[in-house]
């Protein structure tokens, strides 16, 4: 790759260097200027190399550098060609290599930047993603009847499947009993697939490929069933791990680095976030913020939680540890810094959420509303950046939905003109969402006779 001249200058192509990158000099040559036969001569020479494509050296404009082509040997000057020449045939090259469909080579390139040693949970996640997309690309291939890639893909999947096992027992504590009868099970299964599809292979009659086919099938999904409850037991280890630690830890930086990896997992999806819960990871981390010592930690913490209780068992565990008691105490403690009363507004917007169905029970939240939303309106009225803003704003929002009682709320604390303020502060309102929340307070408040003429009467369709 050619960086191109500075300066306007043209990057030399003589023998003062080979190197691509930067300017070097040309070596200048000790000898006058060509007489007119020698120019003559050169002339012929030069025309007589022409190159591909209609180009030719005598395009070159110093005569001093026609005569150095010359003199030098034969290599060298097939070097000095190339530079000309080896761009356009890497362009064809490049043009006419075909983009595969397949994705074959998928899986190698993900194990090449695998998990580094010692690091059990990432090793889970980066083996169990590979063998889920196996799995799933043996299923596509054999509803097209395509058995040689069948077996292919079979060998592989045995072979991640038994790598998974190895590194994960080698970097693991201990293994329960449950574990490896389970761990015997699927690798039993992904030789019993290797051995059915390779005898697919030999066999040509229809009818009996039909048959063998409902057989291949159905190991391929006991196969995916033990996969699935051997990395269940061992991601519900590990999480057990962290939250054993963050539970027993007093050192704010042990607690910074497992409250991260926690919520890291979170980021996995609604599965992960489930097991997290049934194994008492919101205990642990409203144990944390119920903590002076680890105030710094509060929004990692909150954050945390706010993914954890997008699945129902979250909301459930929240409940049972006062969890919106602790929330009301944070949001209405103006000692906590804006970035964690943020945090908690998350947090609250997110269990009261009107898509999610569970969240509608929370029946110690009307305990706490008021404190709630006065808390939120002030929030929203202080806010020093559109993120803060937008949290808050969508808790209210939610509220709304959650209660007709906080529409009421609204109306008191003269929520209709704060938020109409802030429409006009582009350092708080500065996007589309933003005033998507906006908009749906009011239309959620304006059920009230008293909210419709008050959004009229602070012109609000203006």
């Amino acid at each position: 790759m050619r960086r191109p001249p500075g300066n306007g200058e043209t990057a030399s192509k003589g023998i003062g260097g080979w190197g691509l990158w930067g300017r070097h000099e040309p070596r200048r040559l000790g000898c006058a200027g060509p007489d007119r036969c020698g120019q003559a001569l050169l002339q012929i020479g030069i025309n007589m190399m022409a190159l591909p494509g209609g180009r030719h050296l005598d395009s070159i404009p110093m005569s001093g550098q026609r005569l150095h082509l010359m003199q030098v040997d034969s290599v060298q000057r097939w070097m000095e060609d190339l530079k000309l020449m080896t761009e356009c045939e890497c362009m064809c090259v490049l043009q006419a290599k075909p983009i595969s469909l397949e994705e074959d080579a998928q899986g190698d390139l993900i194990l090449a930047g695998g998990p580094g040693p010692g690091d059990p949970l990432q090793l889970l996640l980066k083996r169990g993603w590979v063998i889920s997309t196996e799995l799933r690309r043996i299923g596509q291939k054999l509803a097209q009847d395509r058995w040689a890639r069948v077996h292919s893909m079979s060998v592989r999947l045995t072979c991640h499947a038994r790598s998974m096992v190895s590194e994960y027992s080698a970097v693991s504590r201990s293994s329960s009993q449950e574990m490896g009868q389970i761990e015997k099970l699927l690798m039993e299964k992904c030789s019993e697939l290797s051995a059915v599809t390779e005898r697919c292979l030999q066999v040509e009659n229809e009818h009996v490929l039909k048959s063998m086919k409902a057989c291949v099938s159905e190991t391929l999904s006991t196969l995916g069933q033990h996969f699935g409850q051997l990395l269940e037991l061992a991601l519900t280890r590990e999480v057990q791990a962290l939250v054993r630690k963050i539970d027993a830890s007093d050192n704010i930086y042990t607690t910074e680095s497992t409250t991260g990896n926690l919520f890291s997992l979170t980021q996995e999806g609604a599965p992960l976030c489930r097991i997290i819960a049934k194994e008492g990871g919101v205990v642990a981390l409203f144990k944390v913020c119920r903590q002076d010592s680890f105030r710094c930690l509060y929004p990692q913490a909150l954050r945390t939680l706010a993914s954890i209780c997008c699945v129902e068992e979250g909301v459930h565990q929240l409940e049972k540890v006062d969890g919106v008691l602790c929330l009301a105490d944070i949001l209405t403690d103006d000692s906590h810094s804006e970035a964690t009363r943020a945090e908690a507004a998350a947090v609250v917007a997110q269990v009261t959420s009107p898509h999610l169905p569970f969240t509608q029970h929370l029946s110690s939240f009307l305990e706490s509303m008021e404190e709630i939303v006065t808390a939120l309106v002030k929030l929203c009225q202080e806010a020093s950046s559109g993120e803060v803003f937008l949290l808050a704003s969508a808790a209210l929002a939610n509220i709304t939905f959650f209660d007709t009682m906080a529409c009421e709320m609204l109306l008191q604390l003269n929520a209709i003109r704060v938020l109409l303020e802030a429409c006009s502060d582009k350092q708080r309102v500065d996007t589309p969402y933003t005033r998507d929340q906006i908009v749906t307070i009011l239309a959620n408040m304006s059920v009230l006779e008293q909210c419709a003429s008050d959004i009229i009467q602070e012109n609000a369709f203006a």
